[in-house]
């Protein structure tokens, strides 16, 4: 018995085989105009009366064409894709950060591709770079909290837009931050102005540059007050690291007042406080920095340094696109304002 097989149908692609799609020319043989001006609406140019654009694009949705980017982005050299290095995808700021980043590169027509730094060291952070330039980047956006940038040897891709935030002194690259010495002299003059004689911090990592701008304000807050400057407590930014310097603040009855370095540590502390009986603010008053979305239902609500992640996402967006597309605006640093939001974790120290 002999298996008969079916032709296909004219004008269809045999079984198993791709059907190729429909090319610039199907395009420009439905729409009744030149390859060429397929190519000027397809490439976004506006050198094309409306009419013509309006029919082109319906024979482009018509026939289910879709324009070659790559090889647009291989002509012009432009890739509309912007690279992020950032050190640690969990912390509260750098998630606000990326978002921002994300969505005011999509507003602007560009895509983004993110490396995540497991260590903050040069070898981790070139390596970084590396595998940006292979996924074809037209810039980078470096957010590493941590003063390994600001290093000599710390090679940044030569030739490519780079925006920096977060992370560096250095003047050769734009700069985009909050205010953390704003912030942190906010949260203690706040405190000290509730009658304490002094306050208690517990700092960020000892690498982390926002940390040591905090800690540093803090100090010379104090100082200029002529209040004691206590020794500092060192945390890793987690609700843990708070607990634990919580507990000991509870043992310690001269302690009426603490700036934590962010918020997720000052919601460890408010829970070692009440655990030990110590009242939040009869007893002891906590700041914390960042303003969390979750901060005013901490209990008490907490009082703490607002920042400003979606400007500073915009603002780095924005810096970097105008360089790439050969608008650049002077090398300097943006420092984004900060401010305090007071709620029920501060009230005036104990009698």
């Amino acid at each position: 018995m002999t298996e008969s097989i079916a032709e296909p149908a004219p004008g269809t692609a045999p079984r198993g085989r791709r059907k190729r799609g429909p090319s610039l020319g199907d395009v420009a043989a439905h729409a009744g105009v030149s390859t060429q001006t397929v190519s000027r609406v397809a490439n976004g140019l506006t050198n094309v009366e409306a009419a013509t654009r309006e029919r082109v694009l319906a024979s482009m949705h018509a026939l289910g064409y879709r324009p070659n980017h790559a090889a647009r982005a291989l002509r012009s050299g432009r890739f509309r894709n912007l690279g992020v290095v950032m050190f640690t995808l969990s912390s509260y700021g750098n998630m606000r950060t990326l978002d921002a980043i994300a969505v005011n590169a999509a507003t602007a027509g560009y895509s983004i591709t993110v490396v995540p730094v497991e260590r903050p060291t040069q070898k981790d952070v070139s390596i970084a770079f590396s595998r940006l330039l292979e996924q074809a980047v037209d810039g980078i956006i470096i957010v590493i909290e941590a003063h390994i940038v600001d290093g000599a040897d710390v090679e940044l891709p030569e030739g490519l837009s780079v925006v920096v935030i977060d992370s560096t002194q250095r003047p050769d690259y734009p700069q985009v931050d909050n205010d953390q010495a704003l912030g942190a002299r906010l949260a203690t003059e706040h405190l000290l102005s509730l009658g304490h004689e002094t306050v208690w911090h517990i700092s960020g990592p000892t690498e982390s540059y926002s940390a040591g701008r905090r800690e540093e304000a803090w100090r010379e807050t104090l100082e200029a007050a002529g209040a004691p400057v206590p020794e500092v407590l060192h945390g890793d930014w987690s609700t843990a690291a708070g607990y634990e310097h919580g507990l000991a603040i509870a043992e310690r009855p001269e302690v009426t007042a603490v700036f934590a370095a962010n918020d997720r540590m000052a919601l460890g502390v408010l829970r070692a406080l009440h655990e030990a009986g110590r009242r939040v603010p009869a007893d002891v008053s906590v700041v914390g920095f960042d303003d969390m979305a979750e901060s005013d239902s901490f209990w008490p609500p907490l009082t703490t340094i607002h920042q400003e992640f979606e400007a500073t996402g915009r603002r780095a967006v924005e810096l970097l696109i105008a360089e790439i597309e050969g608008r650049p605006e002077p090398v300097t640093s943006t420092v984004v304002p900060t401010r305090l939001v007071v709620r029920a974790s501060t009230g005036p120290a104990p009698h």
